[in-house]
């Protein structure tokens, strides 16, 4: 089984990662989608969680930054970041067809973690970024997100058990792309930076300093 590391110097396994799909309404209109009646769910097993970033499985990859929770004793005990990796050539087919997305979402190494943080206010303004090779594509925070957390939460426990170390991947806003091999690739996360506009949270993030901060090299 593969795992998800922690700044307690321990392991955690999660049994499946639960990821909402369509949760920024930017990212819904760069991608042409229709903003949707109900929230989007679907699962990415435990076989999908890798430490490497990868370019390539059968087909070019796509990225999505995400911020992650992971639950422990019914709540969301950590925080960190991660990639969804996308066949987004596929998932167009798929979607095309009526048919289900895993063949698009949930492949080996579709999972790729940060470290996470553990947290006792998960209430606290979270704001993320993406950079590749220094430059940022991606920027998204918490109050952007159409559905909350812990609407997210209500709405999963309806129809499906979150366990022990379960992720939560709660959505990616705008500036999703290809990931070429040879890239380095940083996601940063603040915690209580307050959402007045992109262009203010594009200062703001230039100016404190992150509680969280990872980078891969695309292989």
């Amino acid at each position: 089984m593969n795992n998800v590391d922690t700044n307690h110097n321990h392991k955690i396994t999660p049994s499946k990662v639960i990821c909402i799909g369509r949760n920024y309404v930017d990212h819904i209109y760069e991608l042409g989608n229709e903003v949707p009646e109900d929230m989007v769910v679907f699962v990415k097993p435990n076989s999908a969680i890798s430490h490497e970033l990868h370019s390539f499985h059968q087909q070019p990859l796509h990225f999505e930054a995400e911020l992650c929770f992971i639950m422990q004793a019914g709540r969301p005990a950590y925080v960190g970041l991660g990639l969804d990796l996308t066949k987004r050539q596929l998932q167009s087919q798929l979607k095309s067809k009526g048919l289900p997305w895993e063949r698009a979402k949930a492949f080996d190494g579709a999972a790729v973690f940060s470290q996470f943080i553990a947290i006792d206010d998960v209430t606290s303004n979270w704001c993320f970024s993406l950079s590749i090779d220094g430059q940022m594509v991606q920027l998204g925070h918490s109050d952007q997100m159409m559905y909350s957390l812990d609407t997210i939460i209500e709405e999963v426990q309806k129809f499906m058990s979150l366990n022990d170390g379960d992720v939560i991947m709660t959505g990616t806003p705008k500036g999703v792309g290809e990931i070429k091999s040879g890239q380095t690739f940083t996601l940063s996360l603040w915690q209580n930076i307050a959402f007045v506009s992109i262009l203010q949270l594009e200062t703001d993030v230039t100016n404190n300093v992150p509680v969280l901060t990872h980078q891969w090299d695309a292989i």
